[in-house]
């Protein structure tokens, strides 16, 4: 018999918004950034967080009333379709969604779509990620209620296609007007904020997660993933590596943890598809096997990393961020026995020369 805790709230249904929560939200930054040079104008990617959860047309005249741009709200919106048509069928799906909505999907649990967006631009936008759309029981528009978010009324709207109590209901949304449509429409509400240092503003979401690989669907009464293996997750190996600037990390010869730092020169695009965490994997260097006295040098650093952790956490106190931190190096010793893991210590790549 399974005791569930008394804190867990049973849902039977999930509902997603779509741009910052499972799908990238750069593609309107990215057309800014090339229309306002017709103005004279600079797009300041620090205002993102001004338009992001916003219907399409607020966002429209938020951009003219910022730029004080000498064009109305409709000419904007014509000139600026155009340069959107062909992008979006190219937007990439945030890590852990893909394996979010098959896993949902397996497991028939009633999901669907509700974003700020059209419809159209909505099937548009999914219509290049294998499996979405038929994963989803509906798919709701801005275009199709009357308020879109921060009202309620699009989720409730899911709901009522749906046939389940808004109570039921679980959001899983990235921004605040996101959020607080799904708390005015009674339901529950994860957040996974897509703006970086902004989770201590989303106090109305029941949980806030760096990523949607933290999600843990048992805690809502879901069923749960399966492709965790000794507290650690698998993924897809990539790979890392440029030279070592110094040999030790702050705080390491107090932790007893060699680590070094690593210029990500060239690794930019690569680290930006994986969430802020703690990750492990397999280094080119012996040295890092070895006890340690003082700093030292290396001429470069190869890693293959393999598998994740946990997200990145602060900690109100050194002892027990020290703590953590051989938890999680235990963590990946036990992993990286594995079969699953240490059949990469040996990978080529790990052994080139430069």
């Amino acid at each position: 018999m399974s005791i569930v805790n008394p804190l867990t709230k049973l849902v039977k249904c999930v509902l997603f918004d779509l741009d910052g929560t499972l799908l990238e939200d750069g593609v309107v930054s990215d057309v800014l950034k090339v229309y306002l040079v017709k103005y004279g104008k600079q797009w300041d990617g620090r205002e993102s967080k001004k338009i992001v959860g916003k219907m399409p047309l607020e966002i429209v005249a938020a951009i003219i009333e910022d730029y004080e741009l000498p064009c109305t709200t409709e000419e904007l919106v014509s000139e600026i379709t155009p340069m959107f048509s062909n992008k979006w069928s190219n937007i990439k799906a945030l890590p852990g969604a893909n394996r979010l909505i098959k896993h949902f999907s397996s497991q028939k649990v009633p999901l669907a779509l509700a974003s700020n967006s059209p419809k159209e631009i909505i099937e548009a936008k999914i219509s290049s990620h294998s499996g979405w759309k038929e994963s989803f029981s509906f798919i709701i528009g801005g275009d199709e209620v009357s308020l879109g978010k921060p009202s309620p009324e699009i989720y409730l709207e899911a709901a009522k296609r749906l046939n389940i109590e808004p109570s039921s209901c679980l959001v899983i949304e990235d921004s605040l007007p996101g959020v607080t449509a799904g708390k005015a429409a009674g339901m529950e509400v994860v957040a996974v904020p897509s703006m970086p240092k902004q989770s201590h503003l989303y106090t109305a979401a029941d949980e806030v997660f760096n990523s949607l690989l933290d999600l843990r669907p048992e805690k809502w009464g879901l069923p749960p993933f399966q492709d965790w293996i000794e507290r650690t997750l698998p993924l897809e190996p990539w790979y890392i590596g440029g030279p070592v600037i110094k040999g030790f990390g702050r705080g390491s010869k107090l932790l007893g943890i060699p680590t070094a730092n690593l210029s990500t020169e060239g690794y930019s695009t690569l680290l930006s598809e994986h969430p802020s965490g703690v990750y492990f994997g397999w280094a080119r260097e012996p040295w890092l096997l070895h006890e340690f006295d003082d700093d030292f040098y290396a001429e470069e650093l190869r890693l293959l990393i393999v598998g994740y952790i946990r997200a990145e956490a602060n900690f109100p106190t050194l002892e027990s961020l020290v703590a953590k931190i051989h938890e999680d190096r235990k963590i990946a010793e036990t992993a990286l026995d594995l079969p699953l893991y240490s059949k990469y210590r040996d990978d080529p790549y790990l052994r080139i020369s430069v």
